[in-house]
C-alpha cells in the first residue's frame, strides 16, 4: 500500500514538475511592424507584450501561446504620426484597445523551426495567420523570433489608399525563462 501511495505521489509531482517546465515569463520582447507609404519603408514597434506561454517542443499537441500589446503603445519615432494611428481612422485605440493573438496549433517543421497558427484580432476582426518561427532553449530560458504579413484592410485599418501598402510586417522576438 505504501509503494502505491509513492507512486502516486511521485506521478502528482511529475505533473506539477512538467507544468513548471512548460509555463515560460517573458524576459524582454519586441513586436515591431513594417509598411511602405509613399515607396519608403515606415517602421514602428507595440511595447508591452503580456502573454500567458506554455510551449514544449515534444508536445505541440498540448501548447499555447495567448499574448496581447496595448494598441496605444504603438510608437513610429513620430508622436504626429503616432497620435493618428492611435484614431478611429486606423487602430481606434480607444474603443479596440488590445491587440489579440491566440494559438490554434503547432507544426514541427525541422530542427528549430515551427510554424504556429494564431487567431489574430485587430479592432474586433478576427483572422487566422500563420506564423513560421524559430524557437531555442537552453536550460532555463528560451527565445521565440517570427515573422508574418497581414493585409492591414483585413482588419479594417487604414482604409484604401492609394499610397499605403496594404501588406504590413510584423516581427516578433520573445525572450522567455521557465
Amino acid at each position: 500500500m505504501k509503494k502505491i501511495a509513492a507512486i502516486f505521489l511521485l506521478a502528482i509531482f511529475s505533473g506539477l514538475a512538467f507544468t513548471y517546465i512548460a509555463k515560460q515569463t517573458i524576459i524582454k520582447s519586441a513586436v515591431t511592424f513594417q509598411i511602405k507609404n509613399l515607396g519608403i519603408n515606415i517602421g514602428g514597434n507595440f511595447s508591452g507584450l503580456k502573454a500567458d506561454i506554455n510551449f514544449d517542443p515534444a508536445h505541440l499537441e498540448t501548447s499555447s501561446i495567448e499574448a496581447s500589446v496595448q494598441a496605444n503603445t504603438i510608437n513610429t519615432d513620430n508622436e504626429t504620426r503616432d497620435h493618428h494611428l492611435k484614431s478611429d481612422s486606423y487602430f481606434d485605440a480607444d474603443k479596440y484597445p488590445e491587440i489579440k493573438m491566440k494559438s490554434v496549433s503547432f507544426k514541427h517543421n525541422s530542427g528549430n523551426n515551427y510554424t504556429g497558427t494564431f487567431n489574430l484580432t485587430i479592432k474586433d476582426k478576427t483572422n487566422q495567420v500563420q506564423v513560421p518561427f524559430t524557437y531555442t532553449e537552453n536550460s532555463n530560458d528560451g527565445e521565440f523570433k517570427g515573422s508574418f504579413k497581414i493585409k492591414r484592410t483585413d482588419y479594417g485599418v487604414g482604409g484604401r489608399s492609394m499610397v499605403m501598402s496594404n501588406d504590413v510586417t510584423i516581427s516578433i522576438d520573445v525572450s522567455t525563462s521557465k
